[in-house]
């Protein structure tokens, strides 16, 4: 039997393995589902395929990097950063591949969760960690006609290599953080790139470019000025979390010119530019990032369509506005299931209640991390820890480094088992709400930051700064503990 089972090898679970082994914890193991870790970094490999945040913060703090090729990374170096801290921290030996987890039972005598994996093995552990995520089943909406479509067709978190675009007539559905990176890059190749819009959004530029080599050649010889570089970009994070507080009115007009002034800059066909202006405040959907978006909306081979599909057919689709397209390639870039968290997951806890059904009114955590009910099952990216400012693998750092805190005192005080008390998760969920109110995610009726009931259940209504102050150092007295 183990002491720790993590599921997943992308960032979080990598962090939580080395958060572990800095606990001195070593008997664990990492179960992935592919033949080789990275999570969505290893997943996505669609043309352009980068980050969102700078690569000086989409780092581990302690394990800093002076070799990214560009201010914003793309998919290839940050799967190659991944395997480096993997190697580094001597993680491979710890990883089954190929173990795609199908459920997890915790056995009250015992005292331990049983855990079994499409491929038939069953594994024992005094602790089960969930790295999964909040992205990670690919969503294609139910349209009409659907099945019909006779050309190629993929998501773009599955894309299919095989396929060349060069002069071809390529459909886009959806234009969110996936299709902004590769639609520019799809449409230097494509005869006609037809972008269907279920809704604009807002789009800063990244300013990107390729570090120079005195650049790299300078941080690594003084380690001490990528630290710096990388706590300024955190503290500019600050200024777009202050647009996700619903009174910030003032400073969202700022932002919102900003954007429409460079929406201008590349686009001059005025119901163009009226179609990519968005009708809700900055910040109540995710902020996007792109240097390269609008100027390939401004190419001739390139068209946006506003008002979504009515239907897909045979060799096309018909559009919201009523207009027939003829396409040979369809391409879906209509995001990810967010919910319900730890989808098709078969997981037990106490007296054999599921986590779906202790979560069919929303999902209750205390700090994204622990739930009633589950003893010594703790999640990272679970639910409200999301960011719409700032770097996810801040989060993860400070969630992990407080669960190898929580095992460990489970080692040292001899305890068979670790369970939030109800109160605790309680108050901790009414605090919480209570605070979602006042953010502008409230603003907009549907969003994948949302549940179905309109309960926001992905984002954390701080900073990044208050959440680690938060999970630092862990108070067993929020605990029930078994001896």
């Amino acid at each position: 039997m183990h002491t720790a089972i993590i599921i997943g090898t992308g960032f979080s679970g990598l962090c939580m393995a080395i958060k572990l082994k800095q606990q001195g914890i070593h008997d664990f193991i990492i179960l992935e589902k592919a033949s080789d870790i990275g999570g969505t970094w290893r997943e996505n490999t669609y043309p352009g395929a980068e980050c969102d945040v700078p690569s000086a913060l989409y780092s581990f703090s302690f394990e800093p990097n002076p070799n990214w090729v560009y201010k914003w990374s793309m998919q290839p170096q940050i799967l190659e950063y991944m395997q480096y801290v993997a190697k580094k921290y001597d993680l491979y030996p710890h990883i089954h591949f190929q173990q795609e987890l199908t459920s997890a039972e915790w056995q009250e005598e015992q005292s331990n969760w049983l855990i079994h994996t499409k491929s038939g093995a069953l594994y024992e552990s005094k602790t089960f960690i969930s790295a999964i995520g909040q992205l990670h089943h690919p969503n294609i909406p139910d349209f009409e006609g659907k099945n019909r479509f006779e050309g190629d067709s993929f998501h773009s978190a599955q894309w299919n290599h095989n396929i060349s675009l060069a002069g071809k007539t390529v459909g886009v559905i959806g234009n969110a953080a996936s299709g902004v990176q590769f639609i520019p890059e799809i449409a230097k190749t494509a005869r006609k790139v037809i972008i269907i819009q279920r809704s604009a959004n807002w789009i800063l530029p990244k300013q990107d470019r390729m570090y120079k080599d005195w650049e790299k050649k300078l941080v690594g010889r003084f380690p001490f000025l990528l630290k710096i570089y990388r706590n300024k970009i955190w503290l500019l994070t600050g200024g777009l979390f202050l647009l996700l507080k619903s009174r910030n009115r003032w400073l969202r007009k700022i932002y919102q010119r900003k954007n429409l002034h460079y929406i201008k800059k590349h686009i001059k066909d005025p119901p163009l530019i009226k179609a990519l202006t968005p009708d809700y405040p900055m910040g109540a959907k995710r902020i996007l990032f792109s240097d390269t978006y609008y100027p390939a909306l401004a190419r001739p081979n390139v068209e946006l369509l506003s008002g979504g599909v009515q239907e897909i057919r045979s060799n096309g689709l018909l559009a919201g506005d009523g207009s027939i397209h003829e396409l040979d390639v369809l391409i879906y870039a209509t995001g990810f299931k967010a919910h319900p968290f730890l989808m098709g997951l078969d997981i037990k806890g106490s007296s054999g209640k599921t986590i779906q059904t202790a979560w069919k009114n929303g999902s209750k955590t205390y700090l994204g991390i622990t739930t009633h009910g589950f003893p010594n099952l703790f999640m990272l990216y679970g639910p409200n820890t999301n960011l719409g400012h700032s770097s996810i693998l801040l989060m993860a750092e400070a969630q992990s480094a407080y669960i190898a805190q929580c095992i460990s005192g489970l080692q040292k005080n001899n305890w068979a088992s670790l369970e939030v008390k109800p109160e605790v998760v309680k108050a901790y969920q009414q605090s919480l709400q209570s605070r979602l109110k006042k953010m502008i995610w409230t603003e907009v009726p549907h969003s994948w930051y949302k549940s179905a009931d309109g309960t926001i259940s992905n984002n954390y209504p701080g900073r990044t700064m208050e959440y680690a102050r938060r999970t630092r150092r862990v108070d067993f007295g929020d605990y029930i503990h078994i001896s």
